[in-house]
């Protein structure tokens, strides 16, 4: 076999690899001997088959295996070889011709293809030890669990219906129906809605006009959309509501005692307290968490200029740029809402994809050194929560994975990530910082950048009380 280096340029590399015509009909020859013992053909007793009468039955086909086997084969022998690594599959050349394929199935010409690749550049690392980090940490008031409490408590308050006027805290029961230019808009109607006064969940100026109502009262609500309403085309907009009012409840008295605790699932109201404040060190925990791999990342980031290879760029890119112009579509805005243009909302994209590259296979380099693995448990893990996500869908999700190798890469990445992650955590120089939970949940400029294409687009206010609970749960 001859291996040729036809190309190298930066990261990309081209092969060319001639193997003569008599080594393949040695091999050749030696399938077929192998076979003879094996096939059974009438008129000849076992392993009586003449060769020639062999090779006429089967030398296309096995031939046609052999020249599968040296290109699935002979890259991975030649990178290893090379002490290189491929970014991605290497891409496969070969003649066209039929008649030159003929003559190579025929073992009278030699089998020459090509391989062209991009090679994952050598990374020198540097010692992590080095590397000074600052971890925010936030102290739990009391008053904060309190208030975290107090909103449990509401939650499960029990409501009785009354045959007076609402007042503010009161829960009214309705239904509605919204209009705009005299025709209802779609997501503008419900039925049997619970709305409790003063709890800012509906469309700004909605709930005041609810003061006074009792059951029967049929009313028209005069609103107008915020100007930063999600939904592009309300934005801004006057709509009216006809709203008929079917029940008028008052809040019941709020006891925060082991009863309130034992209707949700817990012993005792200090266990409660106990809970609450777990979710908000958890929650805490994860801002912490974030703003020390956005620091180490940022360091890597200045540490490793190195040059990314094209093809995962492209991908990468490819990835965000679906995202992002899949987020503006969704909203019915575009680039000039954002205040930009869509080339220069590619090339901000572009460089966010480039770093995204580069710190992957420095991670990746840094994770390989550390002889970090992911355990099948782990694997599994990661597989039932992508299942949980598709409820009556298990078996079609858990097949998908199954029978998509590149999936299951996209599931491990992250978790392998994340612990080299903790890796670098645990040698680098890391100094706790007591701050206030506002400058421990205040986004980076940086990070706010990678997730819009200029401005980002205001949240819209929750329309229902179901809604905010849903917000509030992720």
């Amino acid at each position: 076999m001859q291996v040729t280096e036809t190309l190298s340029e930066g990261l990309k590399r081209e092969i060319k690899i001639v193997i003569p015509a008599q080594d393949m009909e040695t091999t050749l020859n030696e399938r077929l001997v192998d076979a003879k013992n094996k096939v059974r053909l009438n008129g000849f007793r076992p392993g009586k088959v003449p060769m020639a009468h062999m090779r006429k039955m089967y030398g296309k086909s096995i031939m046609a295996e052999l020249v599968n086997e040296m290109i699935n084969q002979k890259p991975t022998e030649i990178l290893a070889e090379r002490g290189e690594k491929s970014a991605t599959r290497p891409q496969v050349t070969m003649t066209e011709d039929e008649a030159e394929a003929n003559q190579i199935l025929d073992a009278k010409a030699d089998f020459e293809f090509s391989i062209s690749y991009e090679v994952i550049p050598k990374i020198e690392l540097k010692d992590i030890s080095k590397l000074k980090l600052n971890r925010m940490i936030v102290d739990i008031e009391d008053s904060e669990v309190d208030e975290q409490v107090q909103r449990v408590a509401d939650s499960a308050r029990t409501y009785e219906s009354k045959k007076g006027k609402s007042v503010d805290g009161d829960r009214v029961t309705m239904d509605y129906l919204g209009k705009i230019d005299g025709e209802p808009f779609d997501g503008g109607a419900d039925n049997d809605a619970n709305l409790v006064l003063g709890s800012g969940n509906f469309i700004p100026g909605f709930e005041e006009q609810l003061l006074g109502v009792k059951a029967g009262d049929e009313k028209t609500i005069n609103v107008k959309f915020p100007d930063d309403y999600q939904a592009a085309h309300l934005a801004g907009k006057d709509a009216t509501f006809d709203v008929t009012v079917k029940d008028v409840a008052t809040p019941g008295e709020l006891v925060i005692d082991d009863e309130l605790a034992k209707t949700l699932g817990l012993e005792s109201a200090d266990r409660l307290r106990e809970v609450i404040r777990e979710q908000i060190e958890s929650q805490y925990g994860q801002y912490t968490r974030q703003k020390i791999k956005r620091q180490i990342l940022d360091a890597l980031d200045e540490d490793y200029k190195i040059e990314t290879p094209e093809s995962l760029l492209e991908v990468e890119f490819n990835n965000i740029w679906g995202q992002v112009t899949g987020d503006l579509e969704q909203s019915g805005k575009t680039f000039e809402d954002e205040e930009t243009t869509e080339e220069a909302a590619r090339e901000d994209y572009r460089k966010l994809a480039e770093r995204r590259v580069r710190l992957g296979l420095v991670l990746s380099q840094i994770g390989e050194k550390a002889e970090i693995t992911i355990t099948e448990d782990e694997m599994q893990r990661a597989l039932y929560d992508q299942v949980r996500q598709y409820p009556g869908q298990e078996q079609q999700i858990m097949d998908y994975f199954k029978q998509t190798p590149d999936a299951v890469a996209q599931l491990r990445a992250p978790i392998f990530e994340e612990k080299v992650i903790d890796h670098i955590i645990s040698l680098a120089d890391v100094t706790d910082q007591t701050v206030s939970k506002e400058v421990l949940m205040a986004d980076d400029e940086e990070e706010e950048a990678e997730k819009k294409p200029a401005k980002k687009a205001k949240a819209a206010p929750k329309k229902k009380a179901a809604a905010k609970k849903k917000a509030d749960a992720e």
